[in-house]
């Protein structure tokens, strides 16, 4: 593990990220000439980058997506991209930021009995896995109505749970700015289309990945059907009885549907449809060893299921051409991770170039903050030794698929 973390630290600079526009609720027909260039300065650019070659197979040619992103989730590379830092608006893929900040604030176990207050302010159509005030769940309950039913419904509780929708935010916002995702500006966290609220094919990307690296979250986005507490009832004798009733995830891929068929290798993540959104959607799967992450924004043709096709033949491509195609970008690491594995507060080992010039930084598993001055040099050895020690932990951690990311037909 040190090895592999050692041979990580000979990195490549992130290009400055470009000051970004300002948030609007409808985007514009076409992406702005100056995008962010976190993760690779083409990635800033508009419309397609990609590295053809002898050996690389063409794009399809029928995708007809406003943004989208191809990127293996164990190195981080992006392997093709289209307006990969346009800000539109995210819908219920942002449910993504929102799991990876608040899932680990609550034990699964842990109950809550929802009150009037806590499904209030959710928007008008609004997506709901059926809970009732006076009732108790489970968090565990809870998530699966996140991830399953999309439940905006779910989220509000949650965030209720979190000291409240206001509070949620602001830990949403601060969380995407933690994971370098500089897109993305919250208003809602149930991603209600809401005025200003918007992300990126790039920084939804960045939520899947960082979400996949907790048991819970992968557990919650890879199950397709699951039992869900119903409502409490008393009979004539006034003995109170509360059965379930099953629901069933709605990322496509995962599940399948009448015109759609079950993607070979599918593991999570999530999808979203809203007015100002269209359908999004940001799905992993894995084939012959290797994951990939992708993510489609607003597909200009409307037809049924439009977003899982393109997102199948973008993960068709990928597999082809993963290990053939030069990337065009990486998907940056956290801040904190990204600061514990440089080697030194005034080092600028740091080497430009690449592949579009984009960013390859090691990732680390957590953050390692060295000491300075005072303690001599056994103890910068130790906590450099700490550092390398981290991010060949991550690299264990981040090999995909574990046992339980596996595709589950069943969950009660």
């Amino acid at each position: 593990m040190v090895t592999s973390a050692a041979l990580l630290s000979v990195s490549l600079t992130a290009p400055a990220a470009l000051a970004a526009p300002a948030p609007k609720t409808s985007p514009s027909a076409t992406p702005p000439a100056r995008m962010s260039a976190v993760g690779g300065a083409r990635l800033g650019l508009p419309g397609t980058q990609v590295n053809l070659a002898g050996g690389v197979p063409v794009l399809p040619k029928d995708l007809t997506a406003r943004s989208w992103i191809v990127a293996d989730a164990e190195s981080g590379q992006v392997l093709a991209a289209h307006n990969a830092h346009w800000r539109l608006p995210p819908a219920s893929t942002l449910k993504m930021l929102f799991a990876d900040t608040v899932l680990p604030k609550f034990p699964r176990d842990q109950k809550h009995k929802v009150a009037v207050t806590d499904l209030a302010g959710m928007g008008a159509g609004s997506s709901l896995v059926g809970i009732k005030e006076n009732e108790t769940y489970t968090v565990h309950d809870l998530w699966l109505g996140v991830f399953l039913r999309s439940g905006n419904d779910a989220v509000h509780v949650l965030s209720a749970m979190n000291g409240g929708v206001p509070q949620t935010v602001k830990d949403m916002n601060a969380h995407a700015a933690e994971l370098q995702a500089m897109d993305t500006h919250v208003v809602s966290p149930d991603g209600y289309d809401a005025d200003g609220q918007v992300s990126s094919a790039y920084d939804l990307t960045l939520f899947a990945r960082s979400g996949l690296q907790k048991k819970d979250f992968r557990e919650y986005c890879s199950t397709v059907r699951a039992s869900f507490p119903g409502e409490t009832t008393k009979d004539k004798k006034g003995k109170s009885t509360r059965g379930s009733f099953e629901i069933q995830n709605t990322n496509r891929l995962l599940s399948g549907d009448y015109d759609l068929s079950v993607y070979p290798g599918i593991a999570g993540v999530k999808n979203g449809n809203t007015t100002n959104a269209g359908a999004t959607f940001t799905g992993v799967a894995e084939r012959d060893g290797r994951v990939l992450l992708v993510t489609v924004m607003n597909p200009e043709k409307k037809e049924h299921n439009e977003v899982y096709r393109e997102s199948a033949k973008l993960f068709d491509w990928g597999f082809k051409a993963a290990g053939k195609v030069q990337p065009v970008g990486t998907l940056v690491p956290p801040k904190s991770a990204d600061a514990a594995t440089q080697p030194g507060a005034n080092s600028s080992a740091g080497q430009s170039g690449g592949a579009g010039g984009s960013s390859s930084r090691p990732v680390a598993g957590a953050s390692v903050k060295s000491g300075s001055g005072g303690m001599g040099i056994a103890l910068g050895i130790s906590a450099g030794v700490l550092v390398l020690l981290a991010a060949g932990a991550f690299l264990v951690n981040r090999r995909w698929p574990l046992p339980d990311l596996m595709r589950r037909r069943s969950r009660s």
